[in-house]
């Protein structure tokens, strides 16, 4: 998670919102993201689907079993979606998100949504409060 905390510095020294994510395989870093949407012009660039796609493209397979992301904010929808389509085993996140997450807060798409055809273990509240941190002084300074 400390990895996704500097990912996440990287996405804020570029105006994103500081949300960062990797994809680790057997102890090895196999993805790394952090939200890009504005400097993109892509509202799907999120930290957790930047992170997928890198780990997409470097394993050469959309498919990534046996892999867990982290990531400093809880995913949203449209992230569990790609999560679960990657056959993701494995989500950690630090800090919860009331207004849209999807992996326990909001929504309960990844642990236990069984129309789906795959399960997400998930994880939930690693380093939260450096990740919630994080995410309130990026928000203070804006408004």
């Amino acid at each position: 998670m400390q990895r996704a905390l500097q990912l996440a510095d990287r996405a804020q020294q570029e105006g994103e919102v500081p949300v960062g994510a990797l994809l680790v395989r057997e102890g090895a870093v196999i993805g790394e993201g952090w939200n890009r949407p504005i400097g993109s012009h892509d509202p799907s660039a999120h930290a957790e689907i930047t992170a997928l796609r890198d780990a997409a493209a470097r394993s050469h397979n959309y498919r990534l079993p046996g892999t867990t992301l982290y990531v400093t904010l809880e995913p949203c929808p449209m992230c569990a979606g790609a999560i679960i389509h990657a056959r993701v085993g494995r989500v950690v996140f630090g800090a919860t998100d009331p207004k849209g997450g999807a992996a326990g807060s909001l929504f309960d798409l990844l642990p236990s949504d069984h129309r789906f055809n795959h399960r997400v273990e998930v994880q939930g509240g690693v380093l939260e409060e450096q990740c919630a941190n994080q995410l309130r002084a990026f928000f203070r300074a804006r408004r």
